[in-house]
């Protein structure tokens, strides 16, 4: 079985994505969100949280941490840009905070 392309999304569309997710924004052709902790500790229990997420559905997000803060860009380097997957990403690790 093969697996089926990921199509890029339009500007459009990623800013009617951004849209539904006011808290992050579009950075140089990925999505972006910084998280902030009470501590330094955790902030590694959410990156851990996201790491299990991103390995079970094989989308990996680049993570950026500095003490109590952590960055998350997202892009689906197969489409080389935004896709419907860096969305769906953006909804599970928002949910690991609520």
């Amino acid at each position: 079985m093969t697996e089926q392309a990921i199509e890029k999304f339009s500007a459009e569309q990623v800013e009617a994505g951004l849209k539904e997710h006011p808290a992050w924004v579009e950075l140089n052709g990925e999505i972006q969100r910084t998280f902030e902790f009470a501590d330094f500790l955790g902030a590694m229990k959410f990156v851990n949280s996201v790491a299990k997420y991103a390995e079970k559905v094989q989308h990996h997000p680049d993570i950026l941490i500095r003490y109590n803060k952590v960055t998350l860009s997202v892009s689906t380097h197969d489409a080389n840009g935004i896709t419907q997957k860096d969305f769906a990403l953006a909804d599970a690790t928002d949910q690991l905070v609520d």
